[in-house]
């Protein structure tokens, strides 16, 4: 399958490292012109530069805005006005107890990581539809459909994209513009890894065995038995956002190593 995504431009948020920077790559890997985009000019500037030097002909630029609020989606707004193709990928995880868990924390998570892409998508998706063209991802995640007791907080934002994915898909309805939302399970991202470097150094571990106790004890349903990489997360992605994935839409697709326990 060769999939060719020139003469799009699509957005990923939260893309200078991680999953979204690797979405970033696929997506320029495929002709795409990229937009990335998160909170620090010198990392949103590292990111725009790794993708320059390993895709020289194809455009990249980068906008610097917090996402998580109502002023930086407007900031990306003014510079970057229409799109092909928008990647909600940001969002923002941590570990804690429900019981600790306070007003503000549950009100920032639904900030980053649901009303980032409520506010991207309710301003973008309207021109795709206009154009007859136009892709729409949600990053969710499994912890969407098996809440972790350790991030209930997290899982319920994810469980608020899957709703917001499908009823958007409806709302899109014959117009050519696809939306889906991808749930990936425990992926060896930039965040994940720094979390698991932690835990490993406080138990006198090291950062395989770490990850190999987090599968067998957290994860024990995972089919790899391993976390994924930000790359097989990426290509789902990526083939979302091609003409080939025309016929899908509304749906929920697991990147998850086998993790849920469902065949469907």
């Amino acid at each position: 399958m060769n999939i060719s995504l020139h003469g799009k431009r699509a957005i990923v948020s939260g893309s200078t490292a991680g999953i979204g920077l690797a979405i970033a790559f696929g997506l320029a890997e495929s002709g795409a012109e990229v937009v990335l985009n998160g909170r620090s000019k010198a990392r949103v500037d590292a990111a725009v530069k790794q993708l320059r030097g390993k895709f020289p002909g194809v455009k990249v630029s980068g906008v610097v805005a917090d996402l998580g609020t109502a002023e930086g989606a407007e900031k990306l707004f003014a510079k970057v006005p229409q799109a092909d193709i928008l990647v909600n990928n940001l969002g923002i995880f941590e570990p804690k107890g429900f019981f600790e868990i306070s007003d503000e924390e549950w009100r920032n998570f639904f900030e980053v990581n649901v009303m980032s892409a409520v506010r991207l998508s309710r301003h973008y998706a309207p021109g795709m539809a206009e154009r007859g063209w136009g892709r729409v991802l949600f990053l969710s995640s499994e912890s969407a459909v098996q809440i972790p007791v350790e991030m209930v907080h997290y899982g319920t934002t994810k469980t608020a994209l899957l709703a917001v994915s499908r009823g958007l898909a409806e709302t899109l309805a014959g117009t050519g513009v696809t939306v889906n939302a991808v749930l990936p399970g425990p992926t060896r991202s930039e965040g994940v890894g720094e979390f698991f470097q932690k835990m490993a150094k406080e138990q006198g571990l090291s950062s395989d065995k770490m990850e190999a106790n987090f599968i067998a004890e957290h994860r024990p349903t995972s089919l790899i038995k391993r976390l994924a990489t930000v790359e097989e997360v990426a290509s789902m992605v990526v083939y979302l956002a091609s003409c080939q994935a025309s016929a899908t839409t509304g749906a929920a697709l697991r990147v998850d190593g086998g993790v849920v326990r469902s065949i469907v």
